[in-house]
């Protein structure tokens, strides 16, 4: 008899969970530390992929090493938010992120180095146009230099 009472019991409880309101399923967020710009504007996320040419002698000297700065429409892929120019201004990594809507100016830490130098600090920061859209390009010789972190506040 009580093996019948609890079966009948366990039964009634799995019922009452299936007939229970289902709640929504919880909002992820994609970056953590950062607000969820597509739940905030509406807009979905999409990738983008830029293209980086062009810069002067001064700037790129022996390379120019570019990290992404994370901001507003867009966050950096983790794969793909370091970007090494050649001297002669040819892009040697990809540039991807993620956006809810085309990025019109893109911030990177900078510094002048080979392609080698992986533990050399980075100088400052570079705000660069872009133009495009999914697939935009960044011209360096418009770029314009930021103060350097010794200068920034």
């Amino acid at each position: 008899m009580k093996i019948l009472s609890a079966l009948t019991l366990s039964f009634l409880s799995v019922s009452a969970l299936a007939t229970a309101p289902q709640l929504p399923a919880p909002r992820v967020s994609l970056f953590s530390t950062s607000v969820d710009w597509a739940a905030v504007t509406g807009r979905p996320w999409q990738q983008y992929t830029g293209q980086i040419s062009g810069g002067n002698k001064s700037l790129l000297k022996n390379g120019l090493v570019l990290y992404y700065l994370d901001t507003f429409p867009c966050y950096g892929e983790a794969d793909s938010v370091r970007v090494w120019v050649s001297p002669r201004g040819e892009m040697n990594g990809h540039l991807r992120l993620v956006c809810v809507a085309a990025p019109k100016t893109i911030s990177f830490a900078y510094r002048n180095a080979d392609q080698e130098a992986l533990d050399a600090r980075t100088t400052g920061i570079l705000n660069c146009s872009t133009t495009g859209d999914r697939y935009f390009k960044i011209d360096l010789s418009k770029c314009e230099i930021g103060p350097k972190w010794t200068e920034y506040k």
